[in-house]
């Protein structure tokens, strides 16, 4: 039996789509290779939103090349839609898929000959017209949670951003489907779903009729039983109160965790971005949700060294941050990517600030994310148990609903369940330990 290896760099939708393209070459007869081994087909699934993610894209692509050099080399995702040619100076590549046929990798490599002079690329225009591509849902590894991607594609057109130009237009699956995909994780004992997507505020919007991603939700929580839904990255001013009313009505089942992207925290900066809201209605949505609904993970997208972003402007993105009820940062500098309109800015900034300006930025992070493990002792949480004895500490371990890594101090913990654990202490090294509330699952 011929064996697969996938390598995935970037977001938690190519994460999904990884996931989803193992399931369906599995069905060609191809079975995953075991760690370190040597395997038939490598697929390497690349990011290109910024330059270091395009740069790592390349590097990964070498070294499959190096470690297999018997194999199938596949390129697909984001960098293979828009640096095809990038890709093709490099020897060594069989094929070249882009984003309208992913799905299709399995019977392209059947059709596709080892050890050619040059890479296939198999690759249509992001613009052209298409539909929702629907992937199988496909749990982790280890069957406790999955990946669901309900939309793709993203309408916005942010200054900085490679990401429209490399997705097309914003796509969302059918309703029903969404249902169907549900029903058979449940079936498959999966306990968390993580609605993934491109700008997953925006699912529905193409839909006829139109619907939202609070309808989407609620229909999932009314009509099966997953035991909770997690969501990935929404924009701020697509957290509306239907949203926040989902996770105080179903608090338990919607996860107690929000990932918003900020970008920066300087109004004009803000405008030249291309982002549709200003600091103060940035605050208002995080303090909302605060208030409404205790305990909840609140995680920040920050971009440091955007053109013409002062000292000024950078010092209101940081007292911004630090005043606000935030759990922990995900910090990077400004990338210029080639065909966006902020590549074109000026002034610069110098490549030293910038750096400097995310170190701090990730300093506070850390600061913010100790200060929220650390509000939680003596606090009860909904922990998923994910591994029955966590490797080298003899510590069972899951994470809660609120996004908390938990090792939990006891020897009977079984895998793949909802338990009510008591947060007990935070170790030195950031370590969050605790024990059973009570001995019912929920």
């Amino acid at each position: 039996m011929k064996s697969y290896k996938t390598i995935t760099l970037g977001c938690k939708v190519n994460q999904c789509e990884s996931a989803a393209l193992g399931h369906l070459i599995e069905a060609e007869g191809y079975s995953r290779s075991g760690k370190g081994d040597t395997a038939n087909v490598v697929i390497i699934n690349t990011c290109t939103v910024t330059g270091k993610a395009a740069m790592q894209s390349r590097q990964a692509i070498r070294q499959a090349i190096r470690n297999h050099p018997a194999a199938q080399i596949v390129v697909t995702g984001c960098y293979a839609q828009t640096a095809p040619n990038e890709i093709q100076a490099i020897e060594g590549i069989d094929l070249i898929v882009g984003h309208h046929d992913k799905l299709s990798i399995a019977k392209l490599l059947a059709a596709t000959d080892r050890g050619s002079q040059s890479a296939r690329l198999v690759r249509r225009g992001i613009g052209q017209p298409c539909e929702f591509s629907s992937m199988p849902s496909v749990a982790f590894e280890n069957r406790t949670r999955a990946f669901l991607k309900i939309q793709d594609g993203c309408n916005t057109r942010c200054t900085y951003c490679i990401v429209p130009y490399a997705r097309g237009r914003s796509r969302s699956m059918p309703t029903d489907d969404v249902i169907g995909h549900l029903h058979r994780l449940v079936k498959e004992d999966v306990k968390e779903v993580v609605l993934t997507g491109i700008h997953l505020g925006a699912y529905g919007e193409d839909l006829n009729p139109n619907t939202s991603l609070a309808a989407i939700v609620e229909k999932m929580l009314k009509e099966t039983a997953i035991d909770r839904i997690r969501l990935s990255s929404i924009e701020p001013t697509e957290i509306g109160d239907c949203l926040i009313d989902l996770a105080v009505q179903f608090q338990g089942r919607v996860c107690r965790h929000f990932h918003i992207p900020l970008q920066s925290g300087d109004d004009d900066t803000l405008r030249r971005m291309g982002r549709p809201y200003t600091s103060k209605q940035f605050a208002q949505i995080v303090q909302a949700i605060h208030q409404r609904v205790p305990g909840t993970a609140i995680g920040v997208d920050v971009m440091a060294g955007f053109p013409g972003e002062s000292e000024a402007a950078y010092a209101n993105t940081y007292q911004l941050l630090d005043a606000l009820p935030i759990s922990y940062l995900h910090v990077f500098p400004y990338s210029p990517r080639k065909g966006t309109p902020a590549a074109a800015y000026i002034p610069k900034v110098p490549e030293r600030i910038a750096k400097e300006r995310c170190r701090k930025l990730r300093v506070l992070g850390e600061e913010k994310r100790a200060t929220f493990f650390h509000s939680m002792i003596d606090r009860q949480v909904a922990v998923l148990t994910e591994t029955a004895t966590e490797t080298g500490s003899g510590l069972a371990a899951g994470l809660s609903d609120n996004y908390v890594p938990v090792a939990i101090a006891e020897n009977d913990v079984q895998e793949n369940e909802v338990v009510v654990i008591r947060i007990t202490e935070v170790t030195p090294d950031g370590k969050v330990i605790g024990k059973h509330a009570s001995g019912k699952k929920i």
